[in-house]
């Protein structure tokens, strides 16, 4: 079956956190290592569904099978700022899936005013750093201990991807 792209809807919200899950328990990707409560993914879907937040799905059928989103900061000098986040589930990684999520919610952040989309990533997520520098990324910094799972300690990566408009001035 194929996989298509859209913005998320609150119908997958339980998908998305099974998803979500899937991802979380592999103590890798996520800063979480396991999902909200179905409750609360609920809430935070129909959330952003209702302020037409920058978050897209991969839906195979209606499975959600892997997702993006880019939330601005909330201070209002920070605004123009906003922090990626996304997974695709262990079975459908390397099928170009991330590149399209990433593509669909740059595309909306840019329409959105956003101008600066950051990251952190694990160092030793060599594919998604790669994936990442492909789409525009720039490193910025390495973050020392940066995320902890089961007492080990792992650097994570800081990037940023500015928007044309900036990247022309700078």
């Amino acid at each position: 079956m194929e996989v298509f792209i859209a913005p998320i809807r609150e119908d997958h919200a339980a998908s998305y956190r099974e998803c979500l899950d899937v991802v979380a328990r592999e103590k890798r990707y996520l800063g979480l290592t396991q999902a909200l409560p179905l409750a609360q993914t609920e809430a935070f879907v129909r959330d952003n569904v209702r302020s037409d937040a920058i978050q897209f799905v991969a839906l195979e059928g209606e499975r959600v099978v892997g997702w993006a989103d880019i939330f601005p900061h909330w201070a209002q000098a920070l605004a123009h700022c906003a922090g990626l986040g996304m997974g695709v589930h262990p079975d459908y990684r390397r099928r170009g899936i991330g590149r399209q999520l990433l593509q669909a919610c740059i595309a909306k952040a840019w329409q959105k005013g956003v101008t600066r989309i950051e990251l952190e990533a694990r160092a030793d997520n060599a594919h998604a750093i790669a994936l990442y520098r492909r789409l525009g990324f720039e490193h910025e910094a390495v973050k020392r201990h940066g995320m902890r799972f089961d007492g080990t300690y792992f650097d994570t990566v800081l990037m940023r991807l500015l928007a044309p408009t900036l990247r022309q001035t700078s």
